[in-house]
């Protein structure tokens, strides 16, 4: 047997986010490699004059558009209530208990603006107990076969 033919790059599972009863979000756990490529995507190399030398920099904004499509697939159950608690938000005339459809963009503007959400993800995603087992969680295409 091959370990390599074992390996999946990427699989997904719907986690409970804490203290909010009701929202779930699918996540992708991301390996080593893909969050390597992730993250090569996002940095440029740059010319310091003054140490002669190429630095990398890392597009921060661009970082969190990929880091959050790659690792977000979904979520059920964000109340606009629960807005309330992750970041500033003004929901005046809204119906607080109708939910957030979730988007990328949603998703992106929600990681960019909670510092609470965004550790949590950060913490799950890395995580591989919430993605074990055949049934939690799902393999999906690898990085290069998604257009």
């Amino acid at each position: 047997m091959d370990l390599k033919q074992l390996l999946v790059d990427v699989k997904t599972a719907w986690v409970d986010f804490p203290g909010m009863e009701g929202f779930s979000v699918e996540l992708a756990n991301l390996s080593r490699k893909e969050l390597v490529n992730l993250r090569k995507r996002c940095t440029t190399n740059k010319f310091n004059r003054k140490t002669r030398m190429f630095e990398e920099d890392l597009d921060e904004a661009k970082f969190v558009k990929e880091f959050s499509a790659a690792t977000i697939k979904g979520w059920k159950g964000l109340k606009l209530s629960y807005l309330e608690d992750l970041m500033l938000v003004d929901l005046k005339g809204q119906d607080i208990n109708k939910e957030m459809t979730y988007s990328e963009d949603n998703a992106q503007v929600l990681v960019e603006n909670s510092q609470e959400f965004d550790n949590w993800l950060n913490e799950v995603v890395f995580d591989l107990e919430h993605f074990r087992g055949g049934s939690q969680g799902k393999d999906i295409p690898k990085a290069e076969s998604i257009s």
